[in-house]
């Protein structure tokens, strides 16, 4: 019997707030950051970015962010936490 290939799921989180400059990070006001939501792929949380960001033309200090929390957690790559 042939297993399945199934993907490794990575954590990605994408959230997004209005920013004090638009060049810098610092978030205007931290209780108001959305979060759009946790993803196992690169690919569905980068939609969701998208998604997020193409609602928020109209203010050019909003920006939404792609976390790899995954690297946060594991920065080694090992699938050992820390």
């Amino acid at each position: 019997m042939t297993e399945k290939f199934k993907p490794t799921q990575l954590l990605h989180l994408v959230i997004g707030g209005e920013l004090i400059d638009p060049m810098k990070t610092e978030f205007r006001d931290l209780k108001q950051v959305e979060f759009v939501g946790a993803f196992p792929d690169y690919r569905s949380a980068k939609d969701a970015w998208r998604s997020a960001a193409q609602r928020t033309v109209d203010n050019a200090h909003m920006r939404f962010f792609v976390l790899h929390a995954h690297a946060l957690i594991d920065p080694d790559m090992d699938g050992v936490i820390g």
